[in-house]
């Protein structure tokens, strides 16, 4: 079975997909909608159709699906709902990027459908190959008709109910792509920059306490002069106490604007005084509804300068004074503008003075675009109705952050919340469905033909829909309830709204968490007409780096495809696949260099179990997770060391499988010997602190409890006992060890099923066609998914038998140690002295075991009445191991108890140091003080002893 590549277990490609096309098409992932079970929902949060799922994706959903396959094992109608956004602007960038030439809005929105049906093909098969136990019978799209429908309604109620409005307000404007953004898409950079000092005259010739007539205005951004409405000191400034209320005069446009008092106005920044432009500034914005200023735009949407001022809220009627824009300003961008703005400044006399700072630039986090404040009129949410619900809910506990460090960040985003912009100058997206007639009334309602009829409007009255679309998170926040079906409330929808958990990175809780948690409780009651929740518990996972720290992202060309680690690839093809998205190309060489960091070779068919297990065991809380491929190694090592516990179990399966009924094993469990009884025991504690694991979403300790148990208690240890007690006991022993083996291993692939499904699976129906004598391993109708999970057994355990393995393993470790430090190969005698009843009994009942694994020739017990021959002496636990000295080297034997008397020293003067630290006595227990002082005081004892044996030996 094993001996070739195309096994049923190594062939990792063929056998995956084999494997999971039997799991689709025998409906597995269904639920079965049992009504006498406990639902257990999760909707998979959907990956955008702008590319391929990175590694990222991969950790998310694998985490996720572990937590379906054990809640299904654990007998609840699982469904694990999967879909795809369609990602507004991001998608719109990407295909702007594909196409180059432009072209007209429909073949743009024909050719992105055409590119969403490609791409969710390539994530679904990603999907499958990583092994996700997805209900594919009614896959998602957020701009399918079903959402689209449920986005009119739900845009369409809450314009109804006021809560939705059209207004003018400053927003972040990209003039790349013409269209607002949030700000939370805005990255700032540190960047260089100038603090320019310039004078404004002042209005019938007044002057300053020092007798200057203008005052001195400091900023970073002169070309927004043109826009100036008024100047801001702080009214504790004695120097420019004179000169509130009174005017000064705008260079170039001689516009006439007051001075004003603001605290908000810092006295030691600059000169003091700051020039208030409220229609790009956003500090400025609010000072002036403050202060009831007068608010002009000067940019137009490319991010040029204007012809002429667009007048905004102003109060004064003389609209050609407000108008003017000098021509040679006219139609440049706003780097060229500032620089002639200062040049003209400097020559009109002014510029007072330039001084060095940095300052804070905002850039999309799509694009390498500055983004502008800008006056604009847009669709907004008031949010604040809805945030109170779901402020409550997250202090009641109804919703649980399962890392409660991100619960006081939400909430503190949340009391600060603002009105939400939820239109975008797009066309890839949900049109807003608003009408407008001639006189720009607006009608709200699902098309044309509804309107007219409601509203009584003549067909010869002409109506333009809104071109504007909805902002991709307001269709997103609807993700759970509208994805079950929402509005017509189907089975699907009342049997697993809410949702059990939602999955999601820390860097969109406001994005999305937020926004679902405020628009579920809105639209959705239960039957007692309260809020429902859209899910009950929160997980944040974190952001995957790569090795130096730096966040993996296509631009950064340092992502993998998770497809490559499961069925692997060229370090060729690898390069070419991450410098395809290269934006800076002076860093090809660094790129490369640190690909082939990463990989110094090709990367080889690890197989999804494999990455499963690898994620599974990163996925921390912490708010960065570092990928280590070379950890990739461990998992691998892990994935083969459960292949040969199968291999060596199989090898002795037709000697021992007649009567092998492993559902009864635990009823005579005091007939087993001790190796049996303590595996049984330890796999029974195993269980526990797995499922208490995997019940509070703790996958890595998990997977680490899962790990620790698999290598070292059951390969380690329980299959070498296993070695001597199937070649060498009795055949009641050799029956009792095969069962407890087989039934062990059975339980093992139960509860690694969650994280390595294939494998499991792949075993369990070998094993089942053995068991059942099933010569065709496809007609097998069952599947591991579907057993029943291993339960917890509070009579299964015994302190006694746990402590005598822990003493025989000590034993062993300890004699193979000296064995290999004296180099000691052949078989040896071993004394032991200074036993206790219990030790005796120990030896006694284990010899055979202990001298078969130690690889000794006799084990004698001396009393304390007879002499200790000459020795070399090992001590555990009070009880002497003696080795005779006559299979010992001399020299050997003295390096290693000089080593053993320094070790000890060593450990002495540390406990000593603490001891003699006024700080740790102080606050230390009594317990813990008392604790140390036994510990140095056998350490005394057994240094003592080794002096003497080196001075015996010598």
């Amino acid at each position: 079975m094993f001996k070739n590549k195309t096994n049923i277990l190594n062939n990792f490609k063929k056998i995956e997909k084999k494997t999971y096309k039997t799991w689709e098409k025998k409906g597995y992932f269904k639920p079965q909608k049992n009504i006498f079970k406990k639902n257990f929902s999760i909707i998979i949060p959907p990956p955008n159709i702008t590319g391929n799922l990175h590694i990222g994706h991969a950790l998310q959903q694998t985490i996720i699906d572990i937590t379906a396959r054990y809640n299904r094992m654990k007998g609840k109608n699982v469904l694990l709902k999967v879909g795809t956004d369609h990602a507004g602007i991001a998608t719109q960038i990407m295909i702007l990027k594909k196409i180059k030439t432009k072209k007209s809005k429909k073949f743009l929105i024909k050719k992105t459908w055409l590119w969403k049906k490609k791409i969710v093909n390539i994530i679904n098969n990603q999907i499958r190959r990583l092994g996700i136990s997805v209900d594919w019978s009614n896959e998602i799209f957020t701009m399918n008709n079903i959402f689209s429908n449920a986005v009119k309604k739900i845009f369409i109620n809450l314009y109804n109910k006021k809560i939705i409005y059209k207004g003018k307000k400053l927003v972040n404007w990209n003039n790349k792509l013409n269209t607002v953004i949030s700000d939370l898409e805005i990255k700032y950079k540190k960047s260089k920059s100038y603090l320019w000092y310039f004078k404004y005259p002042l209005q019938n010739n007044f002057k300053t306490l020092n007798g200057y007539p203008y005052i001195v205005v400091s900023t970073t951004r002169p070309e927004t002069i043109l826009g100036d409405t008024g100047i801001g000191v702080n009214p504790l400034d004695k120097r420019y106490k004179n000169l509130i209320g009174k005017k000064a005069i705008v260079p170039f446009v001689n516009r006439c604007i007051p001075i004003i008092s603001d605290k908000i106005v810092d006295i030691k920044k600059g000169s003091g005084c700051i020039k208030i432009t409220p229609g790009h500034d956003f500090n400025d914005y609010e000072i002036a509804k403050k202060n009831k200023l007068d608010i002009l735009n000067i940019l137009n949407f490319n991010g040029k300068i204007k012809e002429k001022l667009k007048k905004i809220k102003i109060k004064k009627k003389n609209s050609n004074y407000f108008n003017f824009i000098p021509k040679k300003f006219r139609n440049l961008s706003i780097l060229k503008a500032r620089k002639l703005i200062i040049l003209n400044l400097k020559l009109l006399g002014f510029l007072n003075k330039i001084e060095n700072c940095k300052i804070n630039v905002p850039y999309s986090d799509r694009q390498d675009v500055i983004i502008e404040p800008m006056l604009t009129n847009q669709w907004f949410l008031k949010s604040n109705i809805l945030a109170n619900n779901a402020i409550t809910v997250i202090k009641k506990k109804k919703i649980v952050f399962l890392n409660k460090k991100y619960e006081n960040m939400y909430l503190g985003w949340m009391k600060n919340i603002q009105d939400w912009c939820i239109s975008r100058q797009l066309w890839w997206g949900h049109r807003i469905p608003a009408w407008y007639d001639k006189n720009g009334k607006i009608y709200v309602g699902n098309n044309e033909n509804e309107i007219r009829k409601k509203n009584k409007i003549n067909k010869n009255i002409v109506l333009k829909q809104d071109n504007d679309v909805l902002y991709t998170w307001f269709s997103s926040s609807l993700w759970t309830f509208v994805s079950l079906g929402w509005p017509k409330k189907k089975r699907e929808f009342l049997y697993f709204h809410p949702t059990n958990i939602i999955f999601s990175g820390y860097d969109i809780i406001f994005f999305w968490i937020a926004r679902m948690i405020m628009l579920t409780m809105f639209f959705l009651k239960d039957n007692l007409n309260k809020p429902q929740v859209p899910f009950k518990f929160i997980y944040i996972t974190g952001l995957i780096c790569d090795i130096e720290g730096k966040k993996m992202s296509k631009s950064m060309c340092n992502t993998i495809d998770p497809i490559d680690i499961i069925e692997g690839i060229s370090f060729k093809e690898l390069l070419k696949k991450r410098l395809k998205n290269i934006i800076d190309i002076k860093k090809i060489d660094k790129i490369t260099e640190f690909t082939k960091k990463q990989f110094p070779n090709n990367i080889i068919p690890y197989g999804s179990d494999v990455l499963r297990f690898f994620l599974t065991n990163i996925s921390n809380t912490n708010r960065s997770i570092y990928l280590n491929f070379k950890q990739l190694e461990k998992s691998h090592n892990f994935y083969n060391k459960l292949v040969n516990a199968y291999k060596f179990i199989m090898i002795y399966y037709k000697k021992y499988n007649k009567n092998l009924n492993i559902s009864n094993i635990y009823n005579n469990i005091n007939n087993f010997i001790l190796i049996d009884r303590c595996i049984q025991i330890k796999l029974n504690i195993m269980i526990k602190d797995f499922c208490e694991s995997l019940n509070n979403y703790n996958f890595y300790i998990a997977v680490n409890i899962l790990y620790k148990f698999i290598w070292y208690e059951f390969c380690n240890w329980y299959i070498e006992f296993s070695k001597i007690i199937l070649k060498y006991g009795s055949l009641i022993e050799k029956k009792s060890n095969y069962y407890t083996l087989f039934y062990v291993f059975e339980k093992i692939l139960k509860i690694a099923h969650p994280i390595i499904p294939f494998i499991t699976e792949n075993i369990w129906k070998e094993i089942k066609k053995k068991i059942n004598n099933i010569n065709n391993i496809n007609n097998i109708n069952d599947t591991i998914m579907l057993e029943s999970f291993p339960k917890f057994n509070n009579n299964i355990y015994n302190k006694k038998d746990l402590e005598d393995f822990k003493w025989i393993k000590n034993i062993i470790i300890s004699i193979r140690n000296i064995k290999s430090k004296m180099f000691i190969k052949k078989k040896i005698d071993i004394l032991f002295w200074n036993t206790n009843k219990n030790i005796k009994r120990r030896i006694n009942e284990n010899k055979n075991i202990i001298k078969k694994i130690a690889n000794l020739k006799n084990i004698k017990i001396l009393s304390k009445k007879q002499k200790k021959p000459h020795c070399f002496i090992k001590i555990i636990d009070k009880t002497e191991i003696l080795f005779p000295f006559k299979f010992i080297n001399k020299i050997i034997e003295l390096n290693y108890i000089k080593n053993e008397i320094i070790l000890k020293n060593n450990e002495i003067l540390k406990i000593k140091f603490k001891l003699n630290n006024k700080k740790f006595l102080n606050n230390a227990p009594e317990i813990i003080i008392i604790k140390k002082l036994n510990i140095l005081l056998n350490l005394n004892k057994n240094k003592n002893k080794l002096l003497k044996q080196f001075i015996v030996s010598k």
